[in-house]
């Protein structure tokens, strides 16, 4: 049998171009991005809920100042220098000028 000619072995693995490199450079960048704001808008969505549920968990504000502002009463009213703003205000707290 006759020597064959040369040929070159076949390749099994084709490098990529520099066309192709950058492609996939730029596939990578675009998942990477797209992870960061699939990330910063579940983060911003947990902000907003969390800030609804510690709103609808604390007290009305207006409701809370009405309550301390009946606690304390007025001190004018309490003394008998004024009389009292309320019309269920205790009798003992109203004092009559003596005359």
């Amino acid at each position: 049998m006759a020597s064959q000619p040369n040929r070159p072995v076949p390749q099994h693995f084709v490098p990529p171009t520099a066309r192709e490199l950058r492609a996939q450079a730029v596939q990578r960048l675009q998942a990477g991005l797209f992870g960061l704001a699939a990330i910063v808008l579940l983060v911003g969505l947990a902000n907003i809920i969390n800030d609804r549920a510690r709103l609808s968990e604390s007290p009305a504000p207006t409701a809370a100042a009405s309550a301390k502002a009946d606690e304390r009463g007025d001190p004018l009213a309490d003394i008998g220098v004024v009389p009292a703003a309320s019309p269920e205000a205790p009798a003992s707290s109203r004092v009559t000028p003596k005359n």
